[in-house]
Order: C-alpha cells, then structure tokens, then sequence
C-alpha cells in the first residue's frame, strides 16, 4: 500500500510539472497584453525568489561556500534568467506561446554542443550529431517561415528565443563542469538574484516606475502564476520526482511540455498553427528524442536538472 501511494504521488507530481510547463508559455503571452516584458520577468523572479527563500531557510545551507561559487553563479545567473528570459517574454509579443516552447526546446542540442567543448567526457557522436541538424533543420523552418507569415519582428522574435536557448544551455554547462555544494533550490534562487539586478535597473529606465503599469487582475494573475506554480513550486516538483522516477521517464517532459503548449495556445489562447509551424516543431523535438535515446543513463539525469524547456 505505501508504494502505491508513493507511485500514485510521482505521476501525480509528473502530470502536474507537465501540466504547469505547458501552461506557462500561454500565461507569458495573456501577461504581456498588460505588462512590459522586462519588468514582467523581473518581478516574476522576484517573487520566486521570496518563495524559494521561504522555503529554504532553516532547512538547507542559503550561502554559497566561496568567491569562485558566487562568480559562477553570477555569471549563469545573467545567462539564465536575465539574456535568456528577457529575450523570451520579448518575443512572445511578436510570436506564440506554442512555437515559443518549441524553439526554447532546444536548450539540449546547444547544451550538447557546448559540453563537447568544456566537459571531455560528452564528446559528440554520430547520432547526437544528427539529433542537433535535424532539430537545428526544425528552427532554420520555423524562422524562415516566421519572416515570411509574421515579418520582421516575429523573425528576430524567433531568433531571440533562440539565442537565448543557446545562453540557457551555455548557463547549464557551466554548471554541470563545476558542482556547486548547495541545494538546488538555493542554486536557483542566487541565480534569479544575480539575473534580477540588470532585469531591474533595465525595466526602471527603458519601461519606466512598475507602480504606473496597466495591473489588470489577468496580469496580476499571470505573474504569480508564472512566479510561484510556474518557477518555484514547479522547480521543487522537479527535484522531488528526480530520486523518485527513472530519468528514462523523466526526460520525457522535454518532449511533452512543447506539444502541451501548443495545445494550450491552441484551446485557450485562439492560436493558429499552419502546416510549417507543425513541420518545424516535429523536426525539432524528433532531434530532442535522438539526443536523449542516445544518451548514457547520468547524462540524462543531468539534463533533466538543467535543460528542461521552461517558460
């Protein structure tokens, strides 16, 4: 009985991480009606980063042990939550939630790429080679079209989301070479602190006084949807499920959360998704699955801890 019910709470925690992943994307997109894009991730993190806090102190170690941990996690932590999120929300004025999630999916392929170069033993090979073209050929389709149905800014939108993959998963590597001793939730959360302090200063002089924004009751919503469900709890459900279900299962939610995005763009946003935004999307997560089929069973124990898509 108690490993039925320990069984039942892992798939329950699975679905909802799903769930909540493929909704965060459609949320960015409602909040935006109202809310600037900087200063929207900026005060989603901030108040994660209060959650997160909450949750942490008494319970685990909230200083990193040296000045070399605080560099990393200042440096990742402008990659990850500053270049990467800030390119994202502004994207997501020009392109949709659905295909936003797909071209953030490609945090892996960019991660692989870089670990060939920092970590000595995840060299590239044949199959994780063709995982990345195939996936790379997905967004090469989705832009190119997205130039010639959306237009300029929904091209560079698409590109943005992009290079900030690129960024996240640089972000992850660094990471993964050099382990920091400190709970994952703390890691995160001197992340979102570093992030916040450009998000900030950025958001106050190119968006203005975040009192004289337009707060409707939907963005008030979507930002702590997006703060709490969306970045802390759902990041804690991650790290919960990690000793509790096979990373074989596990990865798979690189996998779901694109096509659940779309699902919700689709249901309750009033998005469209053409033939070639479907084409480019296939392409890109059919990658996706060749690079986790390939890989050794730690390496996809790591992936799933930094380089799962998140809106």
């Amino acid at each position: 009985m108690p490993e039925e019910r320990a069984k039942l709470a892992a798939i329950g925690a699975f679905v909802a991480l799903c769930l909540i992943w493929s909704s965060t994307w459609l949320a960015i997109k409602f909040g935006l009606r109202d809310l600037p894009p900087i200063s929207f991730v900026a005060i989603r993190f901030v108040i994660a980063v209060v959650v997160l806090l909450a949750i942490s102190i008494g319970r685990v170690r909230l200083i990193p042990s040296g000045r070399g941990d605080f560099k990393l996690l200042a440096w990742t932590g402008v990659l990850m939550f500053c270049v990467n999120y800030a390119l994202l929300f502004w994207a997501e004025l020009y392109v949709s939630s659905g295909l936003s999630a797909v071209l953030q999916a490609t945090i892996p392929i960019f991660g692989m790429v870089c670990a060939h170069f920092i970590i000595p033993s995840e060299a590239l090979r044949g199959a994780r080679i063709a995982g990345a073209v195939l996936a790379l050929g997905g967004v090469a389709v989705i832009c190119s079209r997205l130039l010639d149905f959306g237009g300029l800014l929904a091209f560079w939108g698409g590109v943005a989301i992009v290079f900030g993959a690129a960024g996240a998963a640089f972000s992850n590597v660094l990471l993964k070479a050099r382990a920091i001793r400190l709970a994952p939730a703390m890691i995160a959360a001197w992340q979102m602190i570093f992030g916040l302090v450009p998000l900030l200063e950025t958001g106050f002089f190119v968006e203005g006084n975040p009192l004289h924004f337009h707060w409707t009751g939907r963005a008030i919503f979507c930002l702590f949807y997006l703060a709490i469900p969306g970045s802390a709890f759902a990041f804690l459900l991650l790290y919960w499920l990690l000793p509790r279900m096979s990373v074989t299962n596990l990865q798979t939610i690189s996998l779901i959360t694109p096509p659940g995005a779309v699902l919700f763009g689709w249901l309750l946003g009033d998005e469209t998704f053409p033939r070639w935004s479907l084409v480019g999307g296939a392409l890109v997560l059919a990658g996706v699955w060749i690079i986790f089929r390939k890989a050794q069973p730690r390496e996809i124990h790591d992936e799933c801890e930094t380089a799962l898509p998140q809106g």
